[in-house]
């Protein structure tokens, strides 16, 4: 029950329930709001700005890991490159090392080529000089066994035809 004014200023009870709980509902929640209100907004308040910590923090550390990621990423396509670089660096010095190779291995084969052909020309000449010194030891020593055996009457015709003939050919020079 209320009590409510009536009339011109003087004072009764109401006996409308409705309204008395209505009145007293306002009166319940006004003592409570103003009793509670301020705790309860300052309470709000700080909860308010926790939460609004809490996700600056958030996005301060999802800005940094966003950073992170794409240094990383960075350094990523930096490796990529020096990988890449470094992948035909090695095909070239390969490439480079097989020619070398290469290279000296067709000199090591002309000098080779080289030196069996004067190899053959060694032993070629060395087998001409002992076959000509054959011929010539042959020669001589038929022509010692001619020699001391004596001329016989054929053989001594012939050599006087040879001198004959070469003296017939001769003609001094003026």
């Amino acid at each position: 029950m209320a009590i409510l004014p009536i009339g011109h200023g003087g004072f009764g009870i109401n006996t409308n329930l409705f309204e008395t709980n209505i009145i007293n509902l306002a009166v319940v929640v006004g003592v409570v709001i103003s009793f509670v209100g301020n705790n309860l907004t300052a309470l709000l308040e700080d909860r308010r700005k926790t939460i609004l910590n809490n996700l600056q923090e958030a996005n301060q550390r999802a800005t940094d890991a966003q950073e992170k990621l794409n240094a990383a990423r960075a350094q990523l396509e930096v490796a990529k490159k020096k990988a890449q670089e470094i992948r035909e660096e090695g095909v070239k010095r390969a490439a480079s090392e097989i020619n070398t190779v290469v290279s000296q291995h067709e000199i090591r084969l002309a000098k080779l080529q080289e030196f069996k052909q004067e190899t053959l020309q060694f032993y070629q000449q060395k087998a001409f000089k002992e076959a000509y010194l054959y011929v010539i030891s042959k020669i001589m020593t038929r022509v010692r066994e001619r020699l001391t055996k004596g001329l016989n009457p054929t053989y001594h015709v012939v050599v006087n035809n040879f001198y004959v003939s070469r003296f017939t050919d001769y003609s001094p020079k003026k």
